[in-house]
């Protein structure tokens, strides 16, 4: 989704890099650059004024004119501002009922069905309850979704009172064992005072620790206003920005909690039920700025790495003796985190490489490559000369360029994971990452 807006600032930042001393004049048009990329994400224009004034009060001052770098103080207090700008600190643990609320469309129930499995991950046992009553087949998207989640759905079919069906939610999930309930509550078209009322008095009912507003990020500055009228009327807590994985330009994602004053707590980035992440101002921040989330990345490896295979391959990856046999290995990994140009995305520096994503036919292709190689040349990838490569091509009914390819990804992977390896230790040296469990 920030493709763009971060194309842009590291424009920017990479020739404030080149200033070896700063002054009003060139920090001004930094600046005015920095203002016209956050526009064209769609940022409010009263945010992004407040946010050049903020940068340009604190980019004056002395801290970056006696700096030795200037040009990397700049940067940082740029990252400093859009961390405040979308909140700081992590998302609060939820103990109590959650409310989903927002519009028709924008993602609510599965949003709802992936709060579940990433609460149940947690070690919660949540309790789904269909309080959509209005909506054709929106009981039969919540049983679905609880089925693939694994969480019980409470469901009343034929009754239209959400009280009661809040009530005897309530009364079941203690009967169960259940320690969360999730309200997947209705929707419209647009915002009626209909709706409101009735989610006022599911509110008062039910008493939530959590009323999260369920925004679709495509709708851009629209979504700032549905969640001011939201929140006038129920008082949110936070907000679930979905379709974060989307082309759409960003600016609702920085300006929502400037606006509102509720944080962005979870962020879908994905159609799988378990791409529903924590929101870290922090993290999203850097990797605006392309400095990376690699705590984000070890937190995944931790999840999807098999644990003998990573201490495996953390040996490999210290002598240097990583292979092609390796390396189909861990792509057939890496494909549970997700697409590799995401990854690389979390890696500082990396996030601008594309075209890496990986699908199920460009992974026969691999491994058909992979296989039409003996084990010496898998073993050892220097050995790929030209010739060897035509004969690879042939023998796994691909081109030259494809092998080519997949041996341009293998050492990007090597890169990749050499650079994970590093900052993760770094990391657990500081007692800022536990390492990696084996």
């Amino acid at each position: 989704m920030f493709d763009s807006l971060s194309n842009k600032l590291q424009a920017v930042f990479k020739n404030l890099r080149g200033f070896g001393k700063l002054t009003e004049s060139n920090v001004a048009d930094a600046l005015r650059e920095v203002r016209v990329a956050l526009l064209e994400a769609d940022v409010n224009y009263k945010v992004a004024k407040d946010f050049i004034e903020r940068t340009k009060h604190r980019a004056l001052g002395q801290e970056v004119l006696t700096s030795i770098t200037p040009g990397q103080q700049i940067i940082k207090i740029v990252h400093d501002e859009l961390v405040a700008l979308m909140g700081t600190g992590a998302p609060t643990p939820i103990n109590g009922p959650v409310m989903m609320v927002g519009l028709h469309g924008s993602g609510k129930t599965t949003s709802s069905g992936k709060l579940a499995k990433l609460l149940s991950k947690n070690g919660r046992k949540p309790l789904l309850v269909a309080c959509d009553v209005y909506r054709p087949a929106a009981i039969d998207q919540l049983e679905t979704l609880g089925r693939q989640v694994q969480v019980p759905v409470f469901a009343q079919r034929g009754e239209t009172d959400i009280i009661k069906i809040a009530r005897n939610a309530l009364a079941a999930a203690q009967t169960q064992g259940r320690d969360l309930v999730i309200f997947d509550t209705a929707g419209r078209l647009h915002i009626d005072e209909e709706l409101v009322q009735e989610l006022v008095r599911l509110r008062d009912l039910v008493k939530p620790q959590e009323i999260l507003l369920v925004a679709d990020a495509a709708t851009g500055q629209e979504a700032v206003n549905i969640a001011e009228h939201f929140d006038k009327a129920l008082g949110l807590t936070g907000i679930v920005l979905t379709k974060l994985d989307g082309d759409a330009r960003g600016g609702a994602a920085l300006s929502m909690r400037a606006v509102t004053g509720k944080p962005i707590k979870f962020a879908g980035v994905g159609e799988k039920l378990d791409e529903l992440e924590a929101f870290y101002p922090e993290r999203m921040a850097g990797r605006i700025l392309g400095m990376g989330d690699v705590v984000g990345l070890v937190e995944k490896a931790q999840e999807a790495f098999d644990a003998t295979e990573a201490e495996k391959m953390q040996q490999k990856i210290a002598d240097q003796s990583l292979n092609l046999e390796d390396f189909l290995s861990q792509l057939q990994q890496l494909k549970k985190l997700g697409p590799l140009e995401n990854l690389l995305g979390m890696l500082p520096g990396m996030g601008n490489m594309k075209g890496l994503s990986l699908g199920d036919s460009q992974m026969k292709r691999v491994e058909a490559i992979v296989q039409s190689m003996t084990r010496t040349e898998r073993r050892q990838p220097e050995l790929l000369n030209a010739s060897r490569r035509t004969r690879i091509a042939r023998g796994s009914g691909t081109s030259v360029a494809e092998v080519n390819d997949l041996l341009k990804q293998f050492n990007m992977m090597k890169r990749m994971m050499k650079d994970m390896g590093k900052m993760q230790k770094k990391m657990a040296r500081t007692g800022m990452l536990p390492k990696l469990r084996m």
